[in-house]
């Protein structure tokens, strides 16, 4: 890349602003901020902390140490928290801007996988190189509270969280976390029953059960527990996959391996506990609304009814009328229905219960052995044999089964929710009663319902629900309505008498006995109570969040701290015991086979001698799954408050000054109020809209358990989220659809070349993968990070995406530079400034910028910040000396922009302390009252002048004033006025003929 100044470098005089000097004055100040420990900020407790000052926590989504580093396109979010943390301290607020790396990741792993070499090693050479690029970009972080994930005092207390976690329950009564210890007592006194029908089925007394039955008891409550559940088992690759690492063909995005649905054994988090306060703590979150509608939409909170379908296998009782008749007598059952071919449905559409014709039961689900038949029953429907790719031909119920089972398992559970036009399923050869009309519906299996969703089975009601529809349309089933649809609907939708899909809304209910007539809302109510009396159903709410699967089989994260005795019981161990270090170990990689039913063998069972444990003489066995990485990224925040603590997670009044605010107008109480309290926690948390939900979601139910526990005073980790967008690059693809280096595309005539072959340009976010990355570095050198910080700034609004284009990064550099001549001789390097007044005109659009910029960049409005200061700093280029009182608040209002050039020319100005911490300008009210404003005079709505008069002046004077105006006056020769519209302080139209 050229440098604008090359053409002239012989020339250049010794002190013009160019990028050698910027880069000069860039490492100085760095190297003086670092020696002065400029932005560390004290804590209560500390020498020279300042509690008379208000406080804010800034923070940004700490990154992952890549081994390419950044792009100029990662530090968009970092510069605008930087800005904004330096013009907060200049506002006299103590000011918490703190780094750290989200270290514990896959790349690490693999490469370790590759090379042999410990993943800490490429880890933390991968930190300083991103450290340094950050430092060479000017970022003010705290130096003292730096962190990675991958530190062992820092998953010490990561650990420490998860032992809380597991000793703790949820007390619905109490509606919060607590000690399981008061889950004990409890049990004992009876005042909870001990266990259900699964965990005593004897229904024995708590002093009756053995220990191990106790055990059971206990960990059936934990918030942190081992379950058995289907995950994406890839055995080639010896580890469970997230959803996201298996593709579209049921393969592994790493490898291309098969990948198998699989009940395994893994540690659980029991985050649905949360739901409801995970919702309505929203609503007091200042977030973008579109990041609240995800995690509302993920925790899919839905009120409707539980309902039980009795299944009959051929030969049994398919009246039904010994389970009406038992059910109307011994009630609803909760937990697990009484019969044991009950099939427990959730619908949020009771009021369709008439209209159901089928049932469909997740591949998984317990009872599809028990209900697919050895042979078709006469009544099958040949459709019903089983539709999908690779259906065998003739095959019994069974073998069909067999086979759509295999089938299923090669698909993740996110394509199994993709809406597919095609369906695909296989009849049990079983029917089920359906409660509301004792009619026999066929029981299918069907991948499109997960038996991690709801209960694992639905009732369908095809004429009311699309997915339904497509799927009876498709095995010849009937769609009976039952919920009456509008005139112009039905004249749509219902051709010669069949439905062509499916009425999803509401209406009047019809061919629907109990609730006939009844708005779509009455009856629902009603036919719930119907169910209830009948002991059939129950009204209930459901949620689409599922608990979540905390178990990883790799060698890079952190340990569990957490034993196992011979039984197989759990032991947790002490924070006396922490941290579990990982042990060394030959090979990082999990071991692999083909065998798809094979069990998984993590790495860190290497670790022979680490992973037993003996204790008073008795051998246990460590856990040796790891956490995954967002075990770290979920209190990471918690950590910067004081991260040399050894001692605890963070100190309570530490903690309480950086994350316990009141609420405007209000005073901080001792401990949080909702009536006073901010709801919580970091002031201003800016990231990526792309960690909506997993990230922030996790963070949050952490936070909510560390709340109740009494560890932190706020129930929320967040109060202020900001999503900024993305820096854009052109993109460029060859003839075989592969991107090419952007950096080495010419273009020709409009056309763009690679290698002199002809290529396609694209517009996307800018990254590795599509070779459109651009060095920060590399602007760093040409121009400077003044800069290349001013430029991220002043592309547009920090929340929008935008294109990078590196020609346009001159236009702010040439600011810089006109604002340094405007203020430096460029030969001598002397200060070109005068102690003498300036100007009213100036002094007048001075105060007008500082008051538009401290708006600014109170609402992260960078860009029109820098806007003002280059027409500011235009008005001055015509001036040959600046006064110093309008010198010194120009500079103040550069240096949170661009604060090396800021820091030197505040040297030159005479100050010895650093611009750091001296207060931003104040604008003087009484300057900003224009004393003449300038308005359009328009002639039949085209403007014909333009007059000067007091922004107080009435429509009269304004009449006056335009008729005055020379040109205006010319251009209504030979015309009469017929009218006369004057808007104070807009505009001016006479309409003339």
């Amino acid at each position: 890349m050229s440098n604008p100044d090359s053409a002239t470098q012989d020339k250049t005089p010794a002190f013009r602003y160019v990028g050698k000097l910027a880069q000069q004055i860039e490492a100085k100040w760095q190297d003086r901020w670092d020696e002065n420990q400029t932005f560390h900020v004290p804590n209560p407790g500390d020498a020279n902390f300042d509690a008379s000052k208000p406080k804010q926590f800034i923070m940004d989504m700490f990154p992952y140490p890549s081994g390419v580093g950044l792009h100029v396109g990662h530090p968009l979010g970092y510069i605008a928290t930087d800005l904004y943390a330096r013009y907060l301290r200049m506002k006299g607020f103590n000011v918490l801007h703190p780094m750290g790396y989200d270290a514990f990741g896959l790349p690490a792993e693999q490469y370790a996988i590759q090379t042999g070499q410990h993943p800490r090693i490429t880890t933390e050479k991968n930190i300083a190189n991103m450290q340094s690029q950050m430092r060479r970009l000017g970022l003010g972080h705290d130096p003292q509270r730096g962190l990675a994930t991958i530190d062992v005092e820092f998953y010490k207390w990561t650990q420490w969280i998860f032992l809380e976690i597991y000793n703790s329950w949820y007390d619905d009564e109490a509606d919060r976390a607590r000690p399981i210890a008061t889950l004990i007592e409890k049990l004992e006194s009876g005042a909870i029953p001990a266990g259900d029908g699964e965990t005593n089925p004897e229904g024995k007394t708590w002093t009756q059960l053995s220990q191990n039955e106790q055990a059971a008891i206990i960990d059936s409550h934990r918030l942190a527990y081992l379950a058995e559940i289907p995950v994406n088992w890839c055995p080639a690759l010896g580890t469970v996959l997230a959803n996201e690492e298996v593709n579209a063909e049921g393969r592994s995005e790493r490898g291309d391996h098969p990948v198998f649905r699989r009940p395994l054994k893994q540690w659980m988090m029991r985050i649905t506990e949360y739901c409801d306060r995970l919702l309505d703590d929203l609503e007091p979150l200042d977030w973008p609304e579109p990041i609240k509608k995800m995690q509302r939409d993920w925790i899919g909170k839905s009120k409707g009814a539980e309902v039980d379908f009795l299944a009959v296998e051929p030969g049994g009782d398919s009246s039904g009328t010994s389970f009406f008749e038992s059910r109307k007598k011994l009630g609803w059952a909760e937990g697990s229905p009484i019969e044991e071919l009950a099939i427990r449905v959730f619908t949020t559409r009771p009021d369709t219960l008439y209209g159901a014709t089928y049932m469909v039961l997740a591949p998984e689900h317990p009872l599809v052995d028990q209900l697919t038949q050895d042979e078709w029953p006469e009544t099958t429907v040949e459709a019903w044999k089983g539709q999908f790719p690779g259906s065998p031909e003739g095959a019994s119920p069974k073998e069909m089964v067999q086979s759509y089972r295999a089938y299923a398992e090669s698909k993740s559970d996110v394509d199994r929710q993709k809406d597919e036009k095609v369906k695909t399923g296989v009849f049990t050869g079983s029917f089920a009663i359906n409660p509301v009309n004792g009619h026999l519906v066929p029981i299918f299996i069907a991948d499109y319902v997960l038996m991690g969703y709801g209960t694992g089975a639905i009732m369908a009601v095809p004429a009311h629900d699309e997915r339904d529809f497509e799927f009876a349309r498709q095995f010849e089933l009937p769609t009976p309505i039952v919920v009456e649809p509008p005139k112009k609907w039905k004249k749509k939708n219902i051709k010669d008498g069949e439905l062509v899909s499916a009425f999803s809304g509401e209406g009047k209910a019809v061919n629907s006995e109990v609730i006939d007539g009844l708005e779509t809302q009455e009856a629902k109510a009603k036919i719930i109570g119907f169910l209830e009396e009948q002991g059939l159903g129950k009204g209930a709410i459901n949620y689409r969040l599922r608990d979540w699967l905390f178990s990883r089989q790799r060698y890079w994260g952190e340990p569990f701290p957490i034993i196992f005795d011979e039984d197989g019981q759990t032991i947790a161990l002490t924070i006396d015991d922490l941290p579990v270090e990982l042990p060394e170990v030959d090979n990082y990689a999990p071991e692999t086979n083909d065998d798809p039913d094979s069990k998984p063998q993590p790495p860190l069972g290497r670790a022979k001698e680490w992973a037993k444990v003996t204790i008073d003489g008795k051998e246990y066995a460590r856990e040796l799954n790891t956490m995954p990485n967002w075990a770290g990224s979920c209190w990471y925040y918690l950590r910067y408050l004081q991260p040399q603590n050894n001692n605890a997670l963070v100190d309570k009044e530490v903690e309480s000054y950086w994350m316990h605010s009141a609420k405007k107008g209000k005073e901080k109480g001792d401990t949080y109020d909702p009536q006073t309290s901010h709801i919580g926690g970091v002031d201003l948390y800016v990231g990526g809209a792309e960690h909506a939900v997993l990230h922030l979601l996790y963070s949050r139910f952490w936070h909510k358990l560390l709340f109740d526990l009494g560890h932190v005073s706020t129930p929320e980790p967040f109060g202020r989220l900001f999503n900024q967008g993305y820096v854009q690059a052109a993109s460029y693809k060859n003839s075989r659809n592969f991107y090419v280096e952007a950096s080495e595309v010419e273009e020709k005539d409009g056309q763009f070349f690679f290698e002199d072959e002809e290529v396609k340009r694209e517009f996307g976010k800018m990254g590795k993968s599509l070779k459109n990355a651009v060095s920060p570095d590399e602007m760093c050198e040409t121009y400077g990070a003044d800069t290349l910080r001013l430029y991220e700034m002043y592309m547009g609004p920090l929340e929008a995406s935008k294109p990078w284009n590196t020609r346009d990064i001159v236009g702010v550099y040439r600011f810089l530079q006109r604002l340094w001549r405007n203020l430096v001789d460029e030969d001598s390097g002397e200060l070109l400034v005068t102690d003498n007044a300036p100007d009213e005109e100036t002094e007048r659009l001075l105060h007008k910028t500082i008051a538009g910029a401290t708006k600014d960049m109170e609402s992260l409005g960078f860009n029109t910040a820098i806007a003002k200061l280059i027409e500011f700093n235009n008005h001055l280029t015509s001036q040959e000396k600046i006064s110093r009182s309008v010198a010194e608040p120009l500079v103040q209002m550069l240096s949170p922009l661009a604060p090396h050039i800021a820091e030197e020319l505040w040297e030159k100005l005479g100050h010895t302390d650093g611009i750091t911490y001296t207060d931003y300008p104040v604008a003087n009210p009484d300057l900003l009252v224009e004393d003449s404003i300038e308005l359009p005079v328009m002639i039949n709505g085209k403007v014909r002048g333009k007059i000067n008069v007091s922004p107080e002046a009435n429509p009269k004077e304004l009449e006056e004033a335009a008729l005055a105006n020379e040109r205006v006056a010319e251009s209504l020769e030979g015309l009469s006025i017929k009218k006369v519209i004057a808007i104070p302080g807009k505009m001016i139209n006479l309409v003339a003929k």
